[in-house]
């Protein structure tokens, strides 16, 4: 399977998330994104730099003081561990997932359940890890 069907099948085609993006674990290239979607260098590099973290340090805490910036929108993160970030802004939100070899950012709207969109970015991470990625 491609990278962009990952993004429009496993995450945007199960209705749980509106859009979302693949980028490779360093923070330097989008491999696949929704039509629109669309993160700055900065965002990428701010937040490789929370996940190699791994909970705990200078840009964790920064994250939850500052917040995480996804398309020029400040996300309140209220959780990050080893290999996700968890964020919200009003009734929307995002969920950050690193695997091997690339992160997930996949984001939510204001009908979709928080729950079920993190339940689908974890268990595509948990393949994608699984698959070698």
């Amino acid at each position: 399977m491609s990278w962009q069907a990952y993004v429009d099948s496993s995450l945007v085609g199960t209705g749980h998330i509106d859009k979302a993006a693949i980028v490779s674990a360093a923070g330097d290239s989008t491999w696949a994104a929704s039509p629109g979607f669309v993160l700055k260098p900065e965002e990428m590099q701010t937040i490789v730099a929370i996940l190699n973290d791994n909970g705990s340090g200078p840009a964790v805490d920064k994250a939850f003081s500052d917040g995480v910036y996804v398309q020029g929108e400040r996300f309140v993160a209220f959780n990050v561990e080893d290999r996700h970030i968890y964020g919200r802004h009003g009734r929307t939100g995002i969920i950050i997932v690193k695997t091997k070899q690339a992160i997930l950012v996949a984001h939510y709207g204001e009908s979709q359940i928080a729950g079920n969109s993190t339940q689908t970015v974890e268990a595509l991470a948990d393949y994608l890890i699984k698959a070698g990625y």
